[in-house]
């Protein structure tokens, strides 16, 4: 897949027939959207309306943090040091791509209000940078084991209505990619500019464990319930 902003290539499961919800899931770097596919059964519940799952590939490029490989990624990673770490042009790219996925939700029949973007790590700074700057607010937005790209930079792009969208942001104590310290100043961040912000850590490094995935399924309820 080339670095375009033709429609991501996506693997979808909807846990009913018509859905009236989407919740939009990114991947994190190397990985692709077969991910987290898996975690569907384990935080959907019996009750809830009918959802679209959808977990986009992210592009393949280089990525200069792994020495230039090409891999499955939102963005080229430039430093280890989160204020250094994204790469803006490609952070840009990546949230046009999701907001042309949110558009074909819409075009589906599920309105922004009715979707939930989520991301994991690469796909989480992802989400939270596209979340910013929506002038039409989601249904919520998952940020997992992730921080916020660019804050000086949305700190004046970011839209007025934005706010709006609730956010659950869950981290490891112990991460060795995004340090905890960096998950906890951006949900700090966000609260600042007026997000609600749900934040839960556990005793883990980078990745996600089942109480989290509890936590996330009781957060989504009343939203998707």
């Amino acid at each position: 897949m080339t670095e375009s902003n033709d429609l991501l290539e996506t693997v979808e499961h909807e846990t009913g027939d018509a859905p009236t919800c989407s919740v939009i899931w990114l991947h994190g770097l190397g990985a692709d959207g077969n991910d987290f596919a898996p975690i569907v059964p384990q935080l959907v519940r019996p009750h809830w309306p009918a959802l679209r799952f959808v977990f986009p590939h992210a592009p393949v490029r280089a990525v200069t943090i792994n020495n230039g490989v090409r891999m499955r990624a939102w963005y080229d990673i430039l430093d280890m040091n989160l204020a250094q770490r994204a790469d803006e042009a490609g952070v840009d790219a990546s949230v046009t791509q999701v907001e042309a996925l949110i558009e074909r939700e819409a075009a589906r029949g599920v309105p922004a209000s009715r979707i939930v973007l989520a991301g994991f790590s690469q796909g989480g700074a992802i989400a939270l940078a596209t979340a910013v700057r929506r002038p039409e607010p989601l249904a919520g937005v998952v940020a997992l084991s992730t921080y916020l790209p660019m804050p000086g930079r949305l700190a004046n792009e970011r839209s007025d209505r934005a706010a709006a969208q609730p956010v659950f942001m869950a981290h490891g104590q112990f991460d060795p990619v995004v340090p905890h310290a960096g998950g906890k100043a951006s949900a700090a961040l966000l609260r600042e500019w007026g997000f609600s912000v749900d934040w839960h850590d556990y005793p883990m490094a980078h990745q996600v464990c089942g109480e989290e995935i509890d936590a996330l399924a009781a957060w989504l309820e009343p939203r998707l319930g």
